[in-house]
């Protein structure tokens, strides 16, 4: 029985062995159509691999802002720049609560921000954020935060992209990568924002009336978030950022959930689609994000609440 019990654990180590190494050279030479379970991409849609390369550098911000796309397009650290607030966005494409709570516990302690603006768009409590999980392994180091988001995920794509990104980074094959400040029609801002051409949106009646039903994983994350935050003696402050009123009044709940009323048992809560009124196509330039004429109300709404209720030495 013991030499069985050998030989198994030699097995399993082989056939683990065996699988990391052709993970890692499938990664690197294997034809496209082979690697449906292996996406990793440097440097791609959202700069995010130059907002963590910049937030290592970072430290002492008055704000820093997180969530998804809606945040490090939604919070133009210039513009609070102008009123005297500090701040670097750490948002991404697709971040649910999960990469949010990594992110934080890497560089929380590091930026050191007085206070902290959470993006809390309903829809990224209802997936898994395996998106944003594989931006986050592709775009910043690997550590044992890394190997838990993916265990907490449980999916083949982000164990498969891990191996090769951690693969990549032991033999240092993107050390010499520069992400150009200018993709397409994005632009990167010094901070963490991006910008974009001003566009507009043409509405096309696309959004369906859906009911949103938050998991319970993404909410004990989040509480595990607020936490972090909260002792550290960090102020929070919960966002629901504006829409496009088309979208916005799709968005429903079950019957006995109240997303406001959450939100707000954790900290100063602001669903700014009911405090400002926004125009869908003079402020947006798809359905949900904000083009630059939206994204500059909704900040000037955004600071003035923050001069009425958090700040008492901003005028």
């Amino acid at each position: 029985m013991k030499k069985f019990l050998q030989h198994c654990i030699l097995f399993s180590i082989f056939t683990a062995s065996f699988y990391i190494v052709m993970v890692a050279l499938g990664g690197r030479y294997a034809h496209p159509r082979l690697q449906q379970n292996l996406k990793y991409k440097k440097g791609c849609y959202g700069h995010l691999h130059t907002r963590l390369k910049e937030a290592k550098t970072t430290q002492g911000v008055d704000i820093l802002f997180l969530g998804s796309s809606l945040a490090y397009r939604g919070f133009d650290t210039r513009i609070f720049a102008d009123s005297g607030i500090t701040s670097f966005n750490l948002g991404s494409s697709a971040q649910t609560p999960l990469q949010t709570l990594t992110l934080i516990k890497r560089y929380l302690d590091s930026i050191q921000p007085k206070k902290v603006v959470y993006e809390v768009y309903p829809a990224t409590f209802t997936f898994n954020g395996l998106e944003s999980a594989l931006d986050i392994i592709a775009n910043d180091k690997i550590d044992f935060l890394s190997y838990q988001m993916a265990f907490r995920l449980n999916d083949i794509v982000a164990w498969n992209t891990l191996i090769y990104g951690h693969s990549r980074d032991l033999l240092q094959s993107d050390a010499l990568f520069e992400e150009p400040a200018q993709i397409k029609k994005d632009t990167y801002i010094a901070g963490g924002y991006v910008a974009r051409e001003l566009e507009y949106f043409a509405s096309k009646n696309e959004f369906e009336n859906d009911t949103l039903s938050i998991k319970d994983h993404p909410l004990s994350y989040f509480t595990q978030i607020v936490e972090e935050i909260k002792k550290r003696d960090i102020e929070l402050i919960l966002v629901f950022s504006p829409v496009s009123q088309e979208l916005y009044q799709t968005i429903s709940f079950p019957a006995d959930f109240n997303f406001d009323s959450l939100m707000s048992q954790h900290a100063s809560y602001y669903n700014f689609n009911e405090l400002m009124t926004v125009d869908d196509s003079l402020h947006f330039y798809d359905g949900i994000h904000l083009n630059q004429e939206g994204v500059q109300l909704f900040n000037q709404n955004l600071i003035k609440k923050l001069k009425q209720n958090h700040y008492s030495n901003i005028q």
